[in-house]
């Protein structure tokens, strides 16, 4: 079946053509195909077919009949009780929607030839100038102007399209033929006047051109630049077409790890061009992140998208020996690409020319290494389907608006690191060299400019020296001269150095102090307090010139370094004479200690209120305000990584006073947490310089912390001797000091004892410790001990005894504010119901103490206990109140070491 409408209503039905003509059945025809989903109610075809006249309802039947006769039922259904009638015909068989269909195809198709053959198949459907042609109906005057507009428009897209694709020949035919028709379309007229223009003379120019202004309006700004165009190039001959920029630099070599982020920005650009707005792209990035690379990338898959062509610029923004590029030099460089702009003066006056002559094209302009928000503003078009991408190691904060899209480029993922090493390496050397492969993208921490330059000095070496390489890297004074490739001119210090000689000096001395720091990252406190010991330094300005600057990148409240900028930073930046710099790398240094540990110790009298350290008032360093033990195990665990990194340097500096403290700060946070592998090495290492440094009493807690360490895991033995050596220097202090230190060894040996079932010596020593505290009035040591009696009695199934001390140690700690040693104690009552077969209170008594432990963040003993609660559930009969129990010993043995995790497990599974 064919149905016509875009000329004489014609219908084709088994081999047999019927033309229409005027007849109703043809107007009815032509009203429906031309209607929203082929349907119209009865009465709509009455007032449509026989205006004016009353009841002609009834003849509407009639009409329906013959077009069914016509066209059969399954294309005319009836209408039964709708009271509509419709249309149903098969995909493809009317000359209108094949049409529709092909102008729609072609507004996704990039390549101008292929839009061009489509556009003239869809411009074959108009086998008459005339749609909807020979129905008189005044309802046809609409559809039909509406048929013929959009005809027009497809037909101008059809020769944009001829433009483009540099079918000059076609252009002139339909150009002519269009003109004839339709001069009044001040598309036709650029169209005509692009295709004819050259071959006119200027007086024959002059004369058409003063015709539109009298027959119609101006011309718009689109036909104002080919006039003027023409008017700069009034010689005939030649090609007629306005000649296409295509700037863009050729692409080397595709980014890896890119497509995902090529793929979000290209589609912004494809949305803002078919809303008809601008979308201005900005990457930004440190040096040698692969920001232009990627740019280039997105460039050229989106060129053919932009008929107007492709404007490039290089900025100089950061470009060694080369100042940046003055943005009127750009926009003389711009405009001489698009006529007749070129005599248009001053700064102001060539930026208004750029964006009139971008206002009604359809451009992409690529603006490289960008050096500020100023040097690029003049050079943004204003409306219109332009895209403009551009790049800098400057954030371009100062480049806002609808239609700006900011993005930071990152470095690459491990993954994508790896491809760019071994894009040349076979499947089997890569798995051979798996390990030193990984070490360099490590080393290189994944920065593209990095990894190009190391997968190019391996091109140049046996793959087998891959290990050598890797050692050469690991040497941090010669890590940047490994990352040099002159032969490209490829060198990560060149690029950091183009980055950093525009900083102001206070910015690159607040560099040097953040290459000093240890690292990973810094919190903004951290930062204005090292900023401190700088004379008159403005550290919060410098501290956000190097985030614009993207050296120094802002996350989440803390500021880093990428490792290569540290190391830079570090060893080729010199800010202050040699002299200088010594005093303030030590004044640094000390700074960066001392907030360390006044913050640390901070969380850590939240967490153990009854340790006290010689630290002394925090002098020149600001203290974070720190109120539950939540919010200083959160601060803790922010901080961890950072910490570790200082006690390492103070370790390598030979600062004793940092390499004791900052480990006797940390004890309790790490016990929470189980990392007791480090804490074990770290109070070994406190130890050694507690003994120069530090006081006997001193020695003593730190021997106290490491033999809880080692109790903890388990290792009473080894715990042992350590604690009898915080006895014995407790006891060559006589003062209160020296008493109470004696008192907590005492203690701690007691609960040592305890667990190598020495049930009497451990009873002895909790009762000298009892003694000790009860004389130095300390409540909390004195319940401790209380309850320590209470346990042994307990261990040895003297329940009513263990009760009793249990009780008195209750009432003893309900006079202070400690909640940690109230639920070591409930626990023990717990313990002591539960041997007593009073199942309930054990329940009860578990319960209050673990929600202790929570509020506390004292996770091990909170795992700890709950495991004991969920067992005497379980035997209570309540196995989903258990399961709760042991979800939540599930996420406190995840959030620790991740030991054991997998028996929580499998009792879960067992219980549900």
């Amino acid at each position: 079946m064919e149905v016509r409408v875009l000329g004489p209503i014609t219908v084709e039905v088994e081999g047999r053509k019927h033309v229409l003509g005027r007849r109703k059945v043809a107007a009815l025809l032509a009203l429906l195909v031309t209607s929203e989903g082929f349907r119209c109610s009865r009465q709509e075809v009455a007032d449509a077919l026989w205006p004016g006249v009353e009841k002609a309802v009834g003849r509407v039947d009639w009409v329906v009949k013959e077009l069914r006769k016509l066209l059969g039922e399954a294309c005319v259904p009836h209408a039964g009780k709708s009271g509509f009638c419709t249309l149903r015909l098969p995909p493809g068989s009317v000359d209108y929607l094949r049409f529709l269909e092909g102008w729609r195809r072609t507004r996704d198709i990039k390549s101008a030839p292929e839009r061009f053959r489509l556009l003239g198949a869809a411009e074959d459907e108009w086998w008459d100038d005339e749609p909807l042609r020979g129905l008189t109906e005044s309802c046809f005057h609409a559809p039909r102007e509406r048929l013929r507009g959009e005809r027009v428009a497809a037909a101008c897209d059809l020769m944009r399209a001829a433009e483009e694709a540099r079918e000059e020949k076609f252009l002139r035919e339909a150009s002519l033929g269009w003109y004839a028709r339709s001069p009044e379309v001040p598309e036709i007229r650029r169209f005509y006047l692009t295709a004819h223009g050259r071959g006119m003379t200027q007086r024959e120019r002059d004369r058409v051109i003063a015709q539109w202004q009298r027959d119609y309006e101006k011309p718009d700004e689109e036909l104002k630049i080919v006039i003027d165009w023409l008017r700069e190039s009034p010689a005939k001959g030649g090609p007629s077409l306005r000649p296409v920029p295509n700037e863009l630099p050729r692409e080397d070599r595709p980014p890896i790890g890119r497509e995902s982020l090529i793929g979000e920005l290209a589609e912004i650009i494809r949305a803002a061009q078919e809303q008809g707005t601008t979308a201005v792209i900005v990457l930004r990035g440190m040096a040698g992140v692969g920001k232009s690379a990627l740019a280039l990338r997105l460039a050229h898959r989106l060129r053919e998208r932009f008929p107007d062509g492709a404007l490039y610029a290089e900025l100089n923004g950061f470009t060694e020996g080369t100042s940046p590029t003055d943005p009127e030099h750009v926009l003389d460089q711009l405009l001489a690409a698009l006529p007749p702009y070129a005599t248009v003066t001053g700064l102001d006056g060539k930026a208004k020319a750029l964006r009139t002559a971008l206002a009604h094209r359809s451009a992409l302009l690529f603006f490289d290494n960008a050096f500020n928000a100023k040097q690029v503003l003049p050079l943004l078009p204003g409306v219109g389907t332009c895209a403009v991408i551009i790049t800098s190691r400057d954030a371009l904060d100062g480049v806002t608006g609808p239609g700006v899209y900011l993005r930071t480029v990152e470095p690459l993922s491990d993954e994508n690191a790896l491809k760019v090493l071994q894009e040349k390496v076979s499947e089997k050397d890569r798995a051979v060299h798996e390990v030193p492969f990984r070490d360099l993208i490590e080393l290189c921490e994944n920065l593209p400019l990095a990894l190009t330059i190391v997968e190019r000095r391996l091109a140049d070496r046996p793959l087998n020296a891959i290990v050598n390489l890797v050692r050469e890297l690991q040497e941090e004074r010669k890590r940047l001269d490994g990352l040099d490739y002159p032969q490209d001119e490829l060198s990560v210090r060149a690029a950091l150095h183009c980055s950093v000689r525009v900083l102001s000096e206070e910015a690159r001395v607040l560099l040097w102090q953040l290459g000093v720091h240890p690292g990973p990252s810094v919190s903004w406190q951290a930062v204005m307090d090292m900023g401190a010991v700088v004379q008159g330094m403005r550290t919060e300005r410098a501290l956000r010139e190097l985030v614009a600057a993207n050296l120094v990148v802002a996350q989440s409240k803390r500021y880093r370094l990428h490792d290569l900028v540290r190391l830079f930073a570090r060893h080729d930046l010199h800010p202050l004479p040699s002299e200088e710099a010594t005093a303030l790398e030590r004044a640094t240094v000390q700074q960066i200690m001392e907030h360390q540990l006044h913050n640390i110790r901070a969380c850590d009298q939240v967490l153990d209120t009854q340790r006290e350290l010689p630290l002394g008032d925090p002098d020149g360093v600001t203290v974070a305000d720190v109120s539950s033990p939540e919010d200083a195990m959160a601060w803790l665990d922010v901080e961890s990584e950072t910490i570790k990194n200082c006690r390492a340097l103070a370790a390598t500096q030979g600062m004793d006073r940092y390499v004791w403290l900052l480990p006797m700060v940390m004890v309790t946070y790490q016990w929470n947490r189980r990392y007791l592998d480090d804490t074990v090495r770290d109070l070994r290492e406190a130890g050694e310089a507690a003994r120069r440094l530090a006081t006997p009493v001193d020695e003593a807690m730190v021997r106290r912390m490491l033999a809880g360490t080692l109790w903890r895991q388990g290792l009473f033995e080894m715990a042992a001797p350590n604690l009898a050596r915080a006895i014995l220097l407790s006891r060559q202090d006589a003062s209160e000091t020296g008493r109470l230190s004696l008192a907590r060894s005492l203690y701690a040996m007691a609960l040592n004892l305890r667990k190598q079932d020495e049930t009497q010596q451990a009873e002895d020593h909790f009762r000298q410790a009892l003694h000790l505290y009860r004389e130095l009035a300390q409540p909390v040591g004195e319940a401790q001990a209380l309850n320590g009696i209470g346990a042994v009695h307990a261990d040895r199934g003297e329940c009513d005894e263990a009760l009793r001390w249990c009780a008195d140690a209750l009432r003893v700690v309900e006079r202070t504010e400690e909640r940690r040693g109230r639920a070591d104690i409930l626990f023990t009552l717990a313990k002591v119901h539960l041997a007593r077969d009073e199942r309930e209170e054990a329940l009860s008594l578990y319960r209050l103490a673990c929600d202790i432990y929570q509020e506390q963040e004292q996770w091990t003993d909170e795992d700890k206990t709950r495991v004991l609660f969920a067992e005497v559930l379980v035997t209570a009969g309540r196995a989903s109140e258990a399961i709760t129990e042991l979800e939540r010993v599930q996420v406190l043995r995840e959030g620790m070491d991740g030991a054991d995790v997998q028996e929580i497990r499998e009792r879960l599974e067992q219980l549900r």
